[in-house]
């Protein structure tokens, strides 16, 4: 918030407006006017405001009616309501629809100057409270300098006012979620929440009570009543994760809930309407589900409504530096690392030769294992052929190993040693996955990682 507030008076009575102005500004706040609806919208859209003042009866467009289209422009804008003809139920249809204070006309002085500060604080405290969130879920821009991503920040600018669904498709690592959550803070939403689900992660017969909740009782180890995901991000967002994970009796209680914006706990009779945005993500190709029975081809149409693609890190090489080097900055703005390392030219160059099957969350670890491990100030294309092994250079490794080694045994478990680590970093050292992937049972692999002494 500026250092000096600004206020915008909306009242077709100038009297009024002159009497609050001087108030006002004998409190050193800036203050706006407005002698009717659509100038005080104009004013809305147009300057920076931190309060405004609204009257109720008013000619043309009424004070509802214009809280509703603020609250649409700008939803924590707060917004106290005054009126001459002020009625319990005014008071009440007005709170509803998001005014912050109900004051009668002619107002107290001191009623009207503690709801200002207290309107004044409950923004900037909601402001903090959206920075914190932020922080807290690791939100960071989207990077990159590519047509693609160019576009896909254009579109995100584009839908983010909308309530409309979105289905985000790419493969694992290319940074689904920081766009559902790009989404969701430039939208008319972002002061509720940002629920995530990560719909493979969940057993699909626990997955029901996460979406929906429970009730007491409503089966065993349900001590408690518990609230799901769609209530916790009623007025918000709900990101649902690897929704092509979702088995089909899970599918087609989401498609109804999405069907008749409402839900009923697990093991309930109540009927609980939800406002909830959704916003979904998957790595699979939907339409080849569809066409194997897998996924419900009318839930499929209710999720994309807006689809966006994120590709793979190799088909747009050239963010490739841009995504290193902001990396290593943020190691180094977290006092990881010395704040004067670099990449050299060549070895950003041989960066670019890697396939990145892992995407941008691979390319984020190996920056920080090349940031601590490096020797010099400066990242070297050799730092790259010898840090990043399995990957980049990975010829050049096993050549090494070939050579070194004489024994076939030591070289058959360095060998598996490097392809154990390139699997668990592709995967995010997700064992499970990476034990699906290549088709070990975990067990195994947590045996192999304290054998050959791999940690994170």
């Amino acid at each position: 918030m500026a250092d000096q507030p600004r206020i915008l008076i909306t009242d077709d009575e100038k009297s009024i407006r002159n009497i609050l102005r001087d108030i006002l500004e004998f409190e050193k706040y800036a203050v706006e006017e407005a002698e009717n609806g659509e100038d005080a919208i104009a004013i809305v859209e147009s300057k920076e405001i931190d309060l405004m003042i609204l009257d109720i009866k008013m000619k043309g467009m009424d004070g509802i009616e214009v809280l509703e289209k603020v609250k649409e422009i700008k939803p924590e804008l707060p917004v106290i309501m005054i009126s001459g003809h002020g009625t319990i139920k005014i008071a009440v249809d007005a709170t509803k629809k998001g005014a912050f204070d109900f004051l009668e006309k002619p107002p107290d002085l001191n009623r009207l100057l503690i709801t200002v500060r207290n309107a004044l604080k409950s923004r900037e405290l909601m402001q903090e409270n959206r920075q914190i969130r932020k922080k807290l879920h690791g939100a960071k821009e989207i990077m990159g300098a590519s047509p693609a991503i160019q576009q896909i920040k254009k579109t995100i600018v584009t839908i983010a006012p909308s309530n409309s669904r979105v289905l985000i498709t790419g493969e694992n690592g290319t940074g689904k979620e920081l766009v559902a959550r790009s989404i969701h803070n430039q939208s008319k939403r972002s002061s509720k929440k940002f629920v995530d689900v990560n719909c493979a992660a969940i057993p699909s017969e626990l997955l029901e009570s996460e979406l929906f909740g429970h009730e007491k009782g409503a089966f065993t180890g349900a001590t408690d009543r518990r609230i799901g995901k769609f209530e916790q991000a009623d007025g918000g967002t709900l990101f649902l994760d690897e929704i092509g994970d979702m088995s089909l009796d899970a599918q087609a209680k989401v498609l109804r809930a999405l069907q008749e914006n409402q839900i009923t706990r697990v093991g309930g009779n109540e009927t609980i309407k939800v406002d909830v945005r959704v916003i979904s993500a998957t790595n699979k190709n939907l339409q080849s589900e569809i066409e194997e029975g897998a996924f419900r081809e009318d839930l499929f149409h209710r999720l994309s409504v807006i689809p966006i693609h994120l590709p793979p890190l190799r088909d747009r090489k050239e963010d490739i530096p841009v995504l290193a080097n902001w990396f290593l900055s943020g190691l180094a703005n977290e006092e990881i690392v010395f704040s004067g390392k670099s990449f050299s030219e060549d070895a950003l160059n041989a960066m670019k030769e890697n396939r990145w099957s892992g995407n941008i969350r691979e390319l984020q670890n190996v920056v920080e294992r090349l940031a601590l491990l490096s020797a010099g100030d400066e990242i070297t294309a050799d730092d790259v052929d010898k840090l990043v092994t399995g990957k980049v250079g990975s010829k050049k490794v096993l050549s090494t190993l070939i050579e070194d080694i004489e024994s076939f045994q030591q070289y058959k478990e360095e060998a598996e040693r490097i392809f154990l680590i390139k699997k668990l970093e592709k995967y995010d050292w997700n064992v499970s996955a990476t034990a699906d992937a290549i088709d070990i049972q975990r067990s195994h692999i947590y045996n192999k990682m304290k054998k050959y002494d791999i940690e994170r």
